[in-house]
Formats: structure tokens, C-alpha cells, sequence
């Protein structure tokens, strides 16, 4: 039955297929996972798990709701989600940094008013902390351009290589946070389906120690 499953949500993308391959080594059966398919529901019928492929956004969601016990997501999404899940691991994959960058002289003096960010959560818990009361304006593409077209006066957003940043002539000027892959659980199935969701965990401790 479906009700005694396991469910694990997973963001479709780069995040998925470095996940399956922790799977992998805890023994799970990944070969749906791997087909050409549009499917977005999978499972694995001899471990008696669910898998259900979403944006990436959307794991916290599913997860708090219940739907998913466990989800695959990046600390930003977490961060910015802000819903009550347990963080359970740090799966070591999708590594990056949120960052504060614009025009390398805005460090020198100048006030920040405007702030353009695909993370409007995370912004503004970071300016609150530092008693700055700031305008955040939320982009979902390209928001390099902001400060370049002076709509904002930095940005604040995931860098990893910084190449897309330094090509558009800005500079990462603060970190915010470290970001990785993480492993969150929902409260109230660690309760119901503890038994499982501990084996499953341990696994993946013990994939983690030996990747």
C-alpha cells in the first residue's frame, strides 16, 4: 500500500542525479530513476519506496505537507522555504555560496537601499540582521542585470564559480551562507515510519563516509 511507503521527494536536475548515486550505494534500486521517461512518479517496489520528481522549490513544500516523508533540496531552497522540517544530513553535493555582489565600489561607502535577488527570504533575514532596512526586489532570471541597469544596488544570490558574475563586470563583495545538498525529513512521519527512516539515514551516513 501506499500508505506504508516511503516517500522521497527529489528536485529534478543536477541535485537528482547526484543523489541516485548515493542511493545507489545504500542499495536502493534506482533504474527507474535512470529511464528516459517523463514519469514524475517512480518506485522501488523491494525497499517498498516512493520516489517523486519536482522542481526543486517545491521539496520543502511537499515534505512539510506530508506528501514526501524525505526530500533532496539545497540550503538556499530550505532557507528560503522556511517551513519546520528536520535537516537531517549534509549530503556534500551542489556546494556554492549565497552571496552579496555588484560593482566592487559599492564597498566603498555607498549606502544600499535596493537589493534584487531570487531570494527575497534570505535577504532579508541578512539586511535585518544588520539593522539595514533595505528594497528588495524580486527577479527569477538574469538578475546581473540589475545592478548593471541600475535597478538595484547589488544582488544577492547563489555563486559557485563566480564566472557569470565577473563577466558581467560586478564582484562578489560579502558571503552569506554556505549552501550544499541536504537531507530533511518531515516531523510527524520520523515518528510514524521512524524504523525506516533511521535505516534509510544510516545508509546514507555510511555512503557519505565512504564516498
Amino acid at each position: 500500500m501506499i500508505e506504508d511507503m516511503m516517500t522521497i521527494a527529489l528536485a529534478k536536475g543536477r541535485l537528482a542525479k547526484n543523489a541516485i548515486k548515493l542511493m545507489d550505494m545504500c542499495g536502493i534500486d534506482t533504474s527507474a530513476l535512470k529511464e528516459d521517461s517523463r514519469k514524475l512518479i517512480m518506485y522501488d517496489h523491494k525497499n517498498n519506496i516512493r520516489f517523486i520528481l519536482v522542481k526543486p522549490t517545491d521539496v520543502p513544500v511537499y515534505v512539510h505537507r506530508g506528501v514526501a516523508d524525505i526530500g533532496v533540496a539545497g540550503k538556499d531552497t530550505l532557507l528560503e522555504a522556511g517551513l519546520p522540517l528536520y535537516e537531517m544530513l549534509d549530503l556534500r553535493f551542489g556546494a556554492c555560496k549565497v552571496c552579496v555582489a555588484g560593482y566592487a565600489d559599492v564597498v566603498c561607502g555607498q549606502e544600499i537601499t535596493k537589493v534584487a535577488t531570487k531570494y527575497p527570504r534570505i535577504a532579508k533575514m541578512f539586511y535585518d540582521q544588520r539593522g539595514e532596512d533595505i528594497e528588495i526586489i524580486k527577479l527569477n532570471g538574469s538578475i546581473e542585470l540589475a545592478p548593471i541597469l541600475g535597478l538595484s544596488d547589488v544582488i544577492v544570490d547563489i555563486v559557485e564559480s563566480g564566472d557569470t558574475i565577473r563577466e558581467n563586470g560586478l564582484s562578489v563583495l560579502e558571503d552569506i551562507c554556505d549552501v550544499s545538498a541536504r537531507l530533511v525529513v518531515n516531523q510527524v512521519s520520523l515518528k510514524t515510519k521512524q524504523e525506516q527512516i533511521k535505516d534509510y539515514i544510516g545508509k546514507m551516513k555510511g555512503a557519505l563516509e565512504n564516498a
